[in-house]
């Protein structure tokens, strides 16, 4: 899987640099020093996976993420901060972050991350994953219907459980289904929705409370 690194400090660049490349299936093929230079590096490079500061000079990892989701949407977006405040968690993952992690997250966890973002999903630390859904809950500004009317009535207890942070497994517990039958659900509701990931999914079933 081929990784760009984007982080200002070159302390920090050289030194995720140098952990993801004892990996033998990650492939570090550029490393950036903000935003801008990340974005710009994406065309030329083909990268699977951005490993995203957040606050960086010119252009910060939140536009660039949503630079990168809206112009190169099979392209993932990990954010890799010190930052767990609440406006920046939250816009980061509005902006199409398909995961975010906090810089002292062990070695192992992150690589698992990263491994595990680029098939689809999605990563988020638990001591910033409930502020997510605080920011999401103060910001409730569109009607349910508005999704409800896109998605079968299974399809929508579904997005509830997801919402709440249910696991595949979990939902096909509660709703007595298959782990087969939940991912085909989750699969058609991440289309419908036009999101790549669980939690943009989660974030909008909130925003439209169905939670």
């Amino acid at each position: 899987m081929k990784v760009i690194v984007c982080d200002d400090q070159a302390t920090v660049r050289d030194g995720l640099v140098m952990l993801l490349k004892l990996e033998p299936d990650i492939d570090i093929v550029g490393t950036a020093e903000d935003g801008a230079e990340a974005v710009d590096m994406v065309a030329d490079k083909e990268p699977d996976l951005i490993l995203m500061d957040l606050k960086m000079p010119i252009m910060n990892g939140v536009e660039a993420t949503r630079q990168i989701v809206m112009k190169y949407p099979d392209v993932k977006v990990l954010v890799l901060t010190t930052y767990a405040d609440n406006e920046w968690v939250f816009d980061a993952i509005q902006a199409g972050a398909s995961g975010y992690l906090l810089k002292d997250t062990p070695r192992e966890e992150l690589i698992k991350a990263v491994r595990g973002t680029v098939t689809g999903k999605t990563y988020v630390d638990p001591s910033v994953a409930g502020k997510v859904l605080e920011q999401v809950s103060s910001r409730q500004t569109q009607p349910a219907t508005l999704i409800t009317s896109k998605l079968t009535e299974r399809e929508v207890e579904v997005l509830r459980l997801i919402a709440k942070g249910l696991s595949n497994a979990d939902i096909a517990d509660r709703l007595f289904l298959s782990d087969g039958t939940v991912r085909n659900h989750v699969s058609a509701i991440l289309a419908k929705l036009g999101v790549s990931d669980r939690t943009q999914a989660a974030v909008i079933a909130i925003q439209h409370g169905l939670k």
